[in-house]
């Protein structure tokens, strides 16, 4: 048991901060033996909580637990059974009565005891024992105990600790010393007492005699300090011859290393003045071509181009800077002027009034690749005045630009009044137009020859087409036409050809654009030596001809801007003229706005490949801006004009306008967009446009006068599912779906909403039967039911002979007939469902007489395979 006890101590209570006082291994009275163990248990935090805890093995023996907890204070009663006799078993009253059989008297004692013991000590409501010896109860508290028991210091029982064995043995061999140590207590204390004053007298005498070692000790301590003191004087002596060594030692150090800087400047000035022999010496024949060289033939370019390199590099060295202001003075001025008469001399001699006409008539932009040539024949020469003549550098650049800017804007604005003559589709006018143009070559001459003089700037004048009007002899479409403009025309007066011609025009515009900027901006970049990478500055720069805030102007990230800057100034007319292309495609059909958005954004995303922050690429993204717009418009004009749609109260409705203009609108989109970047765009569009259709289909179907609302959801949203069904359009596969569901919905609300009751009379009778079943009358009883018996049965069945019937089948026919539009041809659909339905009722009734009147012989006038035969011979008639 001790074992056990000590295990339930680690293992159960210790974790819990629990002490175990008290155990028993029982097992419950009556029942079959399944063994457990009642504890009693202490906390040992306070305030100290009593417990009973309940602890049973494990099923797989391996560990016990905890089963069940009862607080001390909840028990009323412990019942031992028996005072006088052996008995093992007892009762604990807590909640209810729990009876145990514990493995022994002595255990059951031992453990009632305990708890008498931890009730005493600490609760004040007392638990009642019964049964249980007085004896027993005494002798758990001891005379003299009792009063500690209940209320004695448990801090002082708690802090007790057992003698270990030494201790024992020592304590045994300090009594057997003295025999009358165990009968006189007070005599062996008296004496240990004196032998511990002895002891302490010993400690001070020993103490005392060391006083005469210590001494000796400290005397020899000193002499040792002595010692120390001798060695660091000689220490100290030695340190000081070493300095004198040192700082001789530094002295030459300090010669040698003068004498190697000596050396080294001896070299390096024999270098330099190498280098000043052989680089200052320009030859005569550089010199020549600096002041005198032709700048018109290309032997003389060239010998000018090297001719400034030399000088350049003899610029280069490293001398004082007025020294170099004389070489620029003495060789380079001449050239400068040179320079600077030269180019302006090409510029002006360019003539394309010869080739403009063609160009227009053409449709395309004409090439100024000649002018980029002969002006690249100098673009050495260029970097040669930009790096030594800043202002006459950015001169030359400004007489460019202008006059480039001038002839761009009149050949773009030309070419885009071709483009938008072609787009507007007016052939004579056009016409008159080409014809007029080699009428206005002498004066295309005349303002070319303008660009000609000193002051380099262009007065003329150039021609436009303020105003483009949309005509055609068959009024093909408005202004504002498009696919669901259902004021104007349907969709099937649209030219597709049209469309693609459009298409065609506007590709071909950006298609001329694009290579047209790409080049100008590449040979700004050349000619004017303004590259998109660092360069290395020049010793000129020391110089002080330019300002240090120009310096910082031309670094690489303002070189890029400068590019940026002469290109925006060159074609500031396209940005326009693009949005007023873009306004005329619009305002002709709404729709070309898809086809320019597919095309600007692959050209947008074309020239954000070659160079993202391009004049081409930043234009182009401007004027997407622009086209998405329009789109957007575009996509809410149509559903606005769905919102606005009105429909005849007298006509029957049929498939909607907008309906079919969806269908040929996704038809056109997915050919426009197939494979396009901006797919994103329409699929967004395709969602507002079928949410639109269905909202709109619904309000038209609950106004509509002359056709069922079912009839008009039916065939709508069946021609809805076609179409997704065909295009299958991924993002609009949910309302795909949801169209197939309303159709399916509403074919089968309109069939039951027609047929209704055929046999009308025949189905009251039917709906009493029921009734009467309902009510509880068993059903082959019915025909007891004056009401409904077999007689009244027959009488109503007469009513509907099968001729009747297929009359009544024919004018359901006709009535579905006008419901439903040809176009969708649902009719056989419709009429299919309905005779399906008329079947259904046919069979329940049959079942209803089966069931109601068994064995009467009553059945219809009619048959199912008559029912057949009269709705194929009705569908076949019509």
């Amino acid at each position: 048991m001790t074992a056990i006890k000590h295990a339930l101590q680690r293992d159960i209570f210790t974790p819990n901060d629990e002490r175990l006082l008290g155990i028993v291994n029982v097992c419950k009275a009556g029942k079959k033996k399944k063994n457990c163990f009642l504890c009693a248990t202490v906390s040992t935090e306070r305030p100290v909580q009593v417990k009973v805890v309940k602890v049973k093995k494990s099923d797989k023996g391996d560990f016990y637990k905890r089963q069940q907890t009862w607080e001390l204070r909840d028990l009323t009663e412990v019942d031992a059974k028996d005072a006088s006799k052996e008995n093992p078993e007892f009762d604990l009253h807590f909640e209810k009565v729990y009876r145990w059989l514990a493995s022994s008297t002595a255990e059951k004692n031992s453990f009632i005891s305990c708890i008498w013991k931890l009730n005493q000590r600490y609760l004040r409501k007392k638990v009642e024992f019964v049964n249980v010896s007085s004896q027993l109860l005494e002798e758990s508290v001891p005379s003299g105990e009792s009063q500690s028991v209940a209320g004695g210091d448990e801090d002082a029982l708690d802090d007790y600790q057992e003698l270990s064995t030494r201790e024992e043995q020592d304590i045994e061999g300090m009594m057997e010393m003295c025999e009358y140590a165990i009968s006189n207590a007070e005599a062996f204390a008296e004496q240990l007492s004196r032998e511990l004053q002895v002891l302490d007298g010993a400690n001070i005498q020993s103490i005392m005699a060391s006083e005469k070692q210590v001494n000796i000790l400290m005397q020899l301590l000193d002499e040792a300090l002595g010692e120390v003191d001798t060695i660091e004087g000689k220490l100290s002596s030695y340190e000081e011859m070493l300095q004198s060594v040192k700082e001789q030692m530094d002295q030459i150090s300090q010669s040698n290393r003068l004498i190697q800087i000596s050396n080294t400047n001896n070299v390096k000035l024999l270098d330099e003045i190498q280098f000043l022999v052989n680089y200052m010496d320009l030859s005569k024949g550089h010199v020549r071509a600096l002041q005198e060289g032709d700048l018109t033939s290309p032997k003389g370019i060239e010998a000018c181009i090297n001719a400034s390199e030399a000088l350049l590099q003899c610029m280069n060295v490293a001398l004082r800077p007025e020294c170099v202001c004389v070489c620029i003075q003495k060789y380079g001025m001449g050239l400068n002027i040179r320079l600077i008469v030269s180019p302006c001399s090409v510029i002006q001699g360019h003539d394309q009034s010869s080739t403009l006409v063609q160009h227009t008539a053409e449709m395309s932009l004409p090439k100024h690749s000649p002018l980029h040539r002969d002006l690249l024949r100098y673009a050495k020469l260029m970097e040669w005045l930009k790096n030594t003549h800043r202002e006459k550098y950015e001169g030359l650049s400004r007489t460019y630009v202008d006059y480039m800017s001038r002839l761009y804007e009149r050949e773009i604005k030309d070419f885009f009044e071709v483009a938008k003559i072609k787009m507007a589709g007016t052939t004579k006018e056009a016409k008159g137009k080409f014809a007029t143009l080699p009428r206005k070559e002498s004066a295309l001459k005349q303002e070319t020859e303008s660009l000609h003089g000193s002051s380099g700037k262009l007065t003329g004048s150039t021609s436009s087409l303020n105003k483009l009007t949309v005509q055609g002899s068959n009024s093909r479409r408005s202004q504002s036409s498009s696919l669901l403009d259902m004021g104007n025309m349907s969709a099937s007066d649209l030219d597709v050809a049209d469309r693609t011609k459009f298409d065609k025009i506007f590709e071909q515009v950006l298609s001329e654009l694009e290579p047209l900027c790409l080049a100008e901006q590449d040979f700004i970049s050349k000619f004017f030596k303004l590259q998109q990478h660092p360069t290395v500055t020049p010793p000129l720069a020391q110089v002080n001809l330019m300002p240090p805030q120009a310096e910082h102007r031309h670094s690489m990230s303002s070189e890029k801007d400068i590019v940026r800057l002469m290109m925006n100034k060159i074609f500031q007319s396209i940005e326009t003229e693009l949005n007023s292309l873009i306004a005329l495609g619009d305002k002709i059909d709404s729709f070309n706005s898809l086809y320019m958005l597919v095309k600007m954004s692959h050209h947008v995303w074309t020239a954000e490949n070659v160079d993202p922050a391009s004049y081409l690429s930043t234009t182009l993204g401007n004027v997407l801006v622009t086209v998405k717009r329009n789109f957007d418009k575009c996509i809410s004009g149509q559903i606005r004009q769905m919102e606005e749609v009105k429909i005849s109260k007298k006509s029957k409705v049929g498939i909607l306008l907008f309906v079919t203009a969806f269908e040929e609108f996704a038809e056109l989109a997915e050919t426009i967009f197939r494979n396009a970047e901006r797919r994103g765009d329409l699929d967004k569009a395709y969602v507002k446009l079928i949410r639109a259709v269905f909202v709109n289909v619904e309000k038209v179907a609950n106004e509509s006068q002359k056709t069922p609302r079912d009839v008009v959801m039916m065939e709508n949203f069946h021609h809805i599912f076609s179409t997704l069904s065909r295009l299958k359009i991924s993002c609009l596969d949910a309302e795909r779906r949801e169209a197939k569901h309303k159709y399916t919905d509403h074919l089968q609300s309109y069939v039951i909403n027609s047929l209704g009751q055929p046999l009308e009379k025949l189905n009251h009778f039917f709906e009493g039967v029921e009734a009467r079943v309902a009510q509880g009358v068993r059903e082959e009883e019915v025909s007891y039911q004056l009401a409904f018996n077999k007689q009244e049965l027959r009488k109503v069945i007469k009513e509907y002979p099968g001729k009747e019937v297929k009359k009544g089948l024919d004018n359901l026919y006709k009535k579905v007939d006008k419901h439903l539009c040809e176009e969708e041809s649902l009719l056989q659909v419709v009429w299919h469902s309905m005779q399906d339905e008329f079947i259904r009722q046919y069979k329940h009734f049959e079942d209803l007489i089966g069931r109601c009147y068994p064995g009467s012989g009553i059945t219809m006038d009619f048959t199912i395979q008559d029912m057949l035969e009269y709705f194929s011979s009705i569908a076949q008639s019509h």
